[in-house]
């Protein structure tokens, strides 16, 4: 447990980082672009390549092409990992490379022979410039990945910093001089996203030529691992990603009913990253190397005790996360984004999309963890099957709901869409290792919803107490709207989880007292 808070924890304090910073980005934004229709033309134009960028890069390239890494290192060799990395990556650029022609070349002739509306024609002009940050970011997650397999966490975590650095600069220095009009000025941001990714896939660099990595063309033609990688990515290109098909498919369907929907959705998406992002993807990181290891070297038993510290620690932190998500989402998104052209109704409707999705916290993380679990024991067909099934009903639940709850029927489907791929993950998990020994586990989860509820309790009647006694009119009372009753909760969430005896909570406090020279 300490390890894994350890490595995990330096993941974490980057990522934190990172998606603070990505919070500020998100701030600048509202009060550049509000979320009205050119907010929703860019956040839609700007999910196509991110998507692509989970399929090819962070997700199931990565999670094919870490296990086969740290195979190389254990079995082969340095000198055949770094070789078998250089194929992967000349394998990766050349299949960008063809994906972006292609992109760039469809939507040029699209544009070219189609008189579309205003939203969807700026949509797609900004689709052209942006979609090569593909590539970028694909490398760019790479690199992550073989620092992740070589220990480090660190540095590539902070990489995302970048992203978020540029597109700010790119708002508050570029946007100016693009003209008098939000959809001319847009195009700065759009611009700021490729520089964004040059900066991601440069910054990874220099920690990586220091263990030994250095760039040449390896041919990927009938590489031996790059054809494993493939053949392990294929099915998990979709299992991997089904979260984020799924956004892109639900913000297509809302963006045809009203752009205004992607926007909104799209600040309540970001809200639940930052906890995502510290506590889920921080772990899921951590533990597909770490799990790739176990299995390699047959050491199921600690798989399993490690999936289980890992799966218990994540629900402790992120539990008491979607409560405060839920119980003070209006003052977060006032406190954060309500300035410049984010008015007072889109705190609302944003504020319902972050209701309606905050259930759903949990088992986002979860999925990523157990993901991972599953391409550590080189099996990626299982989640594909999953993904396929949960992207349908997503769908179907997006197109039933959209109309009558707009960006709250976004979240909804999104919700029960990740709690039923937990639950068949799970299932399937358990069937091919025969067993989980997540007992224990089971046993603290009544004592997690009654420490849960006290806290929810607790965080609403305090906004409410701040609210009638002291409204929001000052930048001070929205952040004691915020804070205050945030505090209390979590103060009394910590109490309650020691008073229960709940093991993530124990474990936590002690390794708090080790970093702190404790006894």
């Amino acid at each position: 447990m300490s390890k894994m808070l350890k490595s995990s924890g330096a993941m974490a304090a980057a990522t934190m980082t990172s998606r603070v910073l990505g919070m500020v980005r998100e701030m600048v934004d509202a009060r550049f672009m509000g979320d009205g229709w050119v907010a929703g033309a860019f956040q839609l134009a700007f999910t196509i390549p991110n998507l692509f960028r989970r399929l090819l890069g962070e997700g199931a390239l990565t999670a094919a092409f870490i296990p086969v890494f740290k195979e190389k290192e254990k079995v082969h060799g340095e000198a055949e990992m770094w070789r078998a990395s250089n194929a992967v990556i000349s394998g990766l650029i050349v299949a960008a490379a063809i994906i972006v022609a292609l992109a760039l070349a469809g939507v040029s002739i699209a544009l070219g022979v189609h008189q579309f509306s205003a939203q969807t024609d700026l949509m797609l002009r900004l689709l052209r410039v942006m979609f090569p940050y593909m590539l970028l970011v694909c490398v760019a997650a790479v690199f992550m990945g073989m620092l992740n397999a070589r220990g480090h966490f660190f540095i590539p975590a902070m990489g995302a910093t970048m992203l978020n650095i540029v597109m700010i600069a790119s708002v508050l220095l570029l946007a100016p001089r693009m003209g008098t009009e939000l959809p001319e000025q847009i195009f700065a941001l759009a611009i700021g996203v490729l520089a964004a990714g040059v900066a991601q896939a440069a910054f990874q660099l220099p920690t990586l030529r220091r263990e030994g990595f250095r760039y040449n063309w390896v041919s990927p033609w009938r590489d031996e691992t790059v054809g494993r990688v493939v053949r392990q990515m294929i099915p998990g290109t979709i299992g991997v990603a089904a979260f984020q098909i799924n956004v892109l498919l639900t913000q297509s369907v809302a963006f045809w009913v009203s752009p205004q929907i992607v926007a909104s959705f799209n600040y309540a998406v970001r809200l639940m990253e930052l906890p995502q992002g510290v506590f889920g993807i921080s772990l899921a990181t951590y533990l597909l190397p770490t799990l790739s290891g176990m299995a390699a070297e047959k050491k199921y038993d600690d798989f399993r005790a490690t999936l289980r510290s890992g799966v218990s620690t994540l629900l402790f932190f992120n539990v008491i996360a979607a409560i405060l998500l839920i119980v003070l989402a209006e003052p977060i998104v006032r406190l954060l984004f309500e300035r410049g052209l984010f008015t007072a109704e889109s705190t609302q409707r944003a504020a319902l999309a972050l209701m309606c999705l905050a259930p759903g916290l949990v088992a986002f993380s979860t999925v990523n963890v157990l993901a991972r679990a599953f391409y550590a024991l080189g099996d990626t067909t299982t989640p594909m099957k999953i993904g396929v099934a949960c992207l349908a009903l997503n769908l179907v639940l997006a197109v039933a709901l959209v109309h009558p709850l707009r960006q709250g029927g976004l979240g909804i489907a999104n919700t029960v869409t990740s709690i039923c791929n937990v639950g068949l993950l799970l299932f399937a998990l358990r069937k091919k290792m025969g067993r989980l020994e997540m007992s224990g586990l089971r046993a603290n989860l009544l004592p997690l919803a009654l420490a849960s509820v006290l806290a929810g309790g607790a965080a609403f009647f305090g906004a409410q107490l701040w609210e009638n006694s002291l409204g929001h009119a000052t930048l001070a009372l929205k952040l004691g709207a915020v804070f205050a009753p945030a505090a209390g909760a979590g103060l009394i969430y910590w109490l309650a989880a020691l008073w229960f005896r709940i093991p993530a909570a124990r474990e936590f406090l002690q390794f708090l007292q080790r970093k702190s020279g404790q006894p």
